[in-house]
């Protein structure tokens, strides 16, 4: 039986082209990708040992094994974070937690005056999980009329899996799902994930469970919005990373000029809100 890490380096594997790696093609193959000797040797580790990790039969590699496949892989940066914790819960080291429950809601009192200089701009914080615990008035703006902050303690994977408005307001669903999900791979802890995970499953079915097993990193690019007041709208996330508090502050910046301008005509006067 494989295990989520050993599956996350086959898949990988497969989806490396022999040829950009510098090494020679070799002829028709049974299965894509790099060969698991040609893997080993970049890692510098045997094929058999190479095997028993991808098959689940070893589950500790060490820190430098690790490190050596993400070189071998050419991992990019949040690819290796990812192979990181898939190692950790693969070898046991969360196996022993108390019963999941729901994350602190906390904001620190300095991210709340950062997120003030920000208005009427359009930010917000959130955690892995998809809780929105504070946002600006210009993002209440950007959300209004789609049903997502109609919940006292707003979420954002729950809406995009559970509100059938979602699939109009996201412009590419799809691939915020995939985001979403991703991102309790990366929740603060396993209880925390496994609180909304055990929530969500039965109500959300496959579309939501199928993308737990994936372990694609997502791209995240440019956010397109269906606004329910105008056209659609185009923004690029810059995303800084409050490592302190396992939370994140999410800035957009409309992409185009068009988007500028409906922004621009949504954007009210408000003061920051604080969900707590």
């Amino acid at each position: 039986m494989g295990t989520p890490l050993g599956d996350f380096i086959r898949a990988k594997r497969d989806g490396v082209q022999p040829e950009s790696l510098g090494l020679p093609e070799r002829g028709r193959r049974r299965s894509p990708g790099l060969r698991r000797s040609d893997l080993a040797a970049r890692a510098g580790i045997s094929v058999e040992y190479l095997t028993r990790i991808e098959q689940g039969r070893d589950r500790n590699p060490s820190v430098s094994v690790l490190n050596a496949l993400a070189d071998a892989l050419s991992l990019a940066h949040t690819e290796r974070s990812h192979l990181r914790y898939l190692a950790k819960i693969t070898g046991g080291e969360c196996a022993a937690h108390p019963q999941p429950a729901p994350p602190p809601r906390e904001i620190r009192p300095s991210v709340r005056r950062t997120l003030e200089l920000l208005e009427p701009g359009i930010a917000m914080v959130t955690n892995r999980l998809g809780d929105i615990l504070a946002r600006t008035s210009g993002y209440e703006a950007l959300v209004s009329g789609t049903g997502l902050l109609d919940a006292d303690a707003p979420n954002l994977t729950r809406y995009v899996f559970t509100d059938p408005r979602a699939r109009t307001f996201f412009a590419d669903w799809d691939a915020i799902a995939d985001e979403q999900a991703f991102d309790l791979w990366l929740g603060p802890t396993l209880e925390n994930s496994d609180w909304l995970t055990a929530e969500l499953a039965p109500i959300a079915g496959p579309e939501f469970t199928r993308r737990l097993n994936h372990t694609r990193v997502p791209s995240r690019g440019v956010l397109r919005l269906n606004h329910p007041a105008g056209p659609e709208l185009r923004l690029d996330r810059e995303t800084m990373e409050l490592t302190a508090d396992d939370q994140q502050l999410i800035v957009y910046l409309p992409a185009d000029e068009q988007t500028a301008r409906a922004i621009d005509r949504l954007r009210p006067h408000s003061r920051l809100r604080v969900i707590s």
